[in-house]
């Protein structure tokens, strides 16, 4: 399976952004472990970082993957965009945040994206990259 592990923005900043919240495992790390992780399954990992919305969606209509893990950091809260792209997919779509969002501010309690996401992964850390994996296989 070609599992396509998408990150939106600020999640390059992983390791040095606000580590009391998100830790001090950078994102390189965490597609590393990643990477390993799949190939012990016989999978292959695809990796996308950007900061910009429409970079994301031009990246999800290349559909090359068989299945999709997306941290898609504030744009959880916002992107009707995003959320159109998502639901316009035939894959199973993990979605993954490394904090409890729902224990965080308001605004992050609301999520666009339920509903066109197999599943939600959040306060796991990095580890919940690693558990999408697992769900996926």
């Amino acid at each position: 399976m070609r599992i396509l592990v998408l990150n939106g923005p600020n999640l390059s900043m992983l390791g040095t952004r606000e580590p009391e919240i998100y830790g001090s495992t950078t994102l390189p790390e965490i597609i590393a472990d990643m990477r390993a992780h799949a190939a012990e399954g016989g999978h292959e990992l695809l990796d996308f970082q950007t900061n910009h919305e429409g970079g994301a969606i031009d990246r999800l209509e290349q559909r090359d993957f068989d299945a999709l893990i997306i941290n898609p950091g504030a744009w959880t809260h916002y992107s009707y965009a995003l959320r159109d792209a998502l639901a316009s997919l035939t894959c199973p779509v993990i979605e993954v945040h490394i904090s409890d969002v729902t224990a965080r501010e308001d605004f992050r309690k609301i999520n666009v994206l339920t509903d066109v996401t197999t599943q939600q992964i959040a306060g796991s850390g990095p580890r919940g990259y690693l558990e999408a994996i697992d769900a996926l296989a």
